[in-house]
């Protein structure tokens, strides 16, 4: 799944949130973030949920182009090494 936003804030974590379920869910378990260029912690959430839903359904969801400033919000929160 590509993420088609140039932000992934609290305006629009829901609904990014919902769409990155139904991939999972559907078996798309790759997340393209290279589009994303401005984050807020929400991101990290999203990664997170999106990680545990993966986890949840026993397969193991992959992010590519993750941004810089997500990366560093991650490593922050000390949860860096679980959206790697």
């Amino acid at each position: 799944m590509k993420i088609d936003e140039d932000s992934l804030t609290s305006a629009n974590a829901t609904r990014v949130l919902e769409a990155g379920l139904a991939a999972i869910r559907g078996g798309d378990l790759e997340i393209d973030l290279s589009r994303v260029g401005r984050c807020d912690s929400s991101a990290v959430a999203l990664l997170l949920a999106w990680r545990r839903e993966a986890r949840a359904r026993r397969v193991t969801v992959t992010f590519d182009g993750v941004p810089a400033d997500l990366k560093s919000l991650a490593a922050l929160y000390g949860v860096d090494t679980l959206i790697a």
